[in-house]
């Protein structure tokens, strides 16, 4: 197999030659046709989040077919079509797992920072995790981001509440998405990006979104609810002073720089600032029979799997629309 391999925080990518990987108890190795380039991702690579191993392959919005199953795997066919998503593993007898929130696992695995992931040409998952997809109405490339931009969107989607003003900061893969849902599900969107993102606002616009603005300016109403998927803290002031009384702030990703303090009149009046934290099996069921409705057309750039560090550049430096997602 070929993995694109990371060494090392903040160093490139290292292409490496290794035998396939053998799938152990309760695990099936998968044959990747496509995964996405997520923004964790970059924080992995960055350092933003902390090495968990000494080396580790990176991606996690991944899909593949089945090409071999470890002992005691009744239950996933051989040459079925599967994703694999950030949350590789719960360990199932915790508090969290018994009460039916394994994203708050107090033993997890997570794809591509813990668990070798989806930048390689195979993949070994524990089977339980993986997410079954033969019957989903979307190629390799355009299914790849579903797997967290999709999945991570739809939690932070659902957190936010059932306003019919939603405000998103931060217009890339999982907005996008998102932003589709919604407007299906009957809400007035409204879009932030950097400043100076023309080609951002005119996409949002182009999907449906109300208005689309550059980060810093007022919505053209007030907001019931506001998801922030930039990594900006300095986003949650201003989503605070979006969203009317009552409203709600979702902070989307799993790193953020930190949030500059902000008097507390923004918080006043029973507005809530909550975080979403990784993704469970649940979500995964929900989200898809949403999108099997909902059909969002899902942007993607394709890259080869050896550019993946030009994948990363390009998402740091947020030249395309939509998705990155690598082919081996």
């Amino acid at each position: 197999m070929r993995a694109m391999v990371l060494r090392a925080p903040r160093t490139p990518l290292v292409l490496e030659e290794r035998p396939d990987p053998v799938p152990g108890p309760g695990e099936i190795r998968v044959k990747v046709a496509a995964c996405a380039v997520c923004r964790t991702d970059l924080h992995v690579v960055d350092g933003d989040l902390p090495p968990q191993r000494a080396s580790v392959v990176p991606g996690h919005e991944i899909i593949g077919r089945v090409d071999a199953l470890g002992p005691g795997v009744g239950d996933v066919a051989l040459g079925e079509r599967v994703g694999i998503p950030w949350l590789g593993h719960a360990c199932g007898v915790c508090p969290h797992c018994a009460g039916g929130a394994e994203n708050l696992c107090d033993a997890p695995g997570f794809t591509g920072w813990d668990r070798d992931g989806g930048f390689a040409t195979h993949v070994v998952a524990d089977a339980a995790f993986a997410v079954r997809l033969d019957d989903l109405d979307l190629d390799d490339v355009s299914a790849a981001p579903l797997m967290c931009a999709g999945l991570i969107g739809w939690r932070s989607l659902v957190r936010a509440g059932e306003g019919g003003v939603l405000g998103l900061y931060g217009f890339g893969a999982a907005a996008h998405i998102v932003a589709q849902m919604a407007i299906h599900q009957g809400r007035r969107v409204h879009a932030f990006t950097r400043p100076g993102d023309i080609a951002a606002q005119d996409f949002a616009r182009s999907l449906g979104c109300a208005s689309a603005a550059a980060s810093g300016e007022a919505p053209p109403e007030p907001l019931d609810a506001a998801i922030i998927f930039a990594p900006v803290g300095a986003l949650v002031p201003e989503a605070l002073r979006a969203v009317r009384k009552g409203g709600r702030v979702v902070c989307g990703g799993i790193h953020m720089s930190d949030i500059p303090a902000f008097p507390y009149a923004l918080l006043w009046q029973e507005r809530e600032v909550v975080s979403v934290a990784n993704l469970t099996r649940a979500d995964a069921r929900d989200f898809l029979a949403a999108a099997r409705l909902a059909r969002p057309h899902i942007a993607t750039r394709v890259y080869p799997l050896e550019a993946a560090n030009t994948a990363l550049d390009d998402l740091r430096a947020g030249r395309f629309a939509g998705a990155a997602v690598l082919v081996p």
